[in-house]
């Protein structure tokens, strides 16, 4: 980002309350003062400011919380928030870097809805619109989803042990989509092989929002053939996608002390 018109305290009051959003009633003056190699005074300053604005409050222990008027400003953002245009616009960055098919959707049940898709130069398409449903279990963003359930919640979604098969290549049965899942909550992201259309293949990731729930999921599509030579750069733009809309969502990266 260019920085030619950078203010340096800006820059440490956000530094401060993102210290403060991951440790709520933890951190004293003398704290922040030695994390963040910034003399007392000029955070005694900046403490006192921000607790008169309302952004942050001063606990009985001497410890800060965020305040009430960063609550209000957030209620604000979120319902402005629009998923779909900003997945339409976020998008456009990831086809500049993997030419192929981003998609965007919602879980509803045992299917995802598809919101929105993005296509590449590919003279292929993938054959799917807006509001179209398609089975979880057979898609990578549907896997991702159902990632937020636990087991004895997917057997309640899924009694039979049996899942429809739409390739030779689908998951056939909860207890094999629960070790997928397992590996979703510990991976973040999932690779889809041929499960939902034969010859293509799909990486999808979670969005998050500021409540730490999924709220939707976002994937690239990849022809089978091309998968070898894409598939590591996708996965790492899928990743990249689904965080920079998970952050417009409210959602707390981790903060690296």
């Amino acid at each position: 980002m260019e920085k030619k018109y950078w203010v340096p305290a800006i820059e440490r009051v956000d530094k401060i309350l993102n210290i403060i959003a991951y440790h709520p009633a933890e951190y004293r003056l003398i704290d922040f003062s030695n994390e963040l190699a910034i003399n007392k005074s000029s955070l005694f300053s900046l403490l006192n400011t921000l607790e008169v604005l309302g952004w942050v409050k001063k606990e009985k222990d001497d410890t800060y919380s965020l305040g009430m008027k960063l609550g209000i400003l957030s209620a604000s953002y979120f319902r402005q928030f629009d998923l779909i245009n900003t997945f339409s616009l976020e998008a456009l960055t990831s086809i500049e870097k993997v030419d192929e098919t981003y998609q965007l959707s919602i879980l509803d049940g045992k299917e995802i809805v598809y919101l929105a898709k993005k296509e590449g130069s590919s003279p292929v398409r993938v054959a799917t619109d807006p509001g179209m449903k398609f089975l979880a279990h057979a898609t990578a963003m549907g896997k991702v989803q159902l990632s937020q359930y636990t087991y004895e919640q997917l057997k309640g979604l899924y009694p039979d042990e049996t899942l429809e098969q739409k390739t030779k290549y689908t998951v056939k049965s909860v207890d094999e989509l629960w070790q997928q899942i397992l590996k979703i909550q510990k991976d973040g992201f999932i690779k889809e092989y041929q499960e939902a259309v034969e010859d293509f293949c799909c990486i999808a990731a979670p969005i998050i929002n500021h409540e730490n729930r999924i709220i939707a999921a976002v994937s690239v599509t990849i022809l089978s053939t091309n998968w070898e030579d894409k598939q590591e750069v996708a996965h790492e733009e899928i990743i990249n996608l689904a965080n920079r809309i998970s952050l417009k969502a409210g959602f707390l990266a981790p903060v690296n002390s």
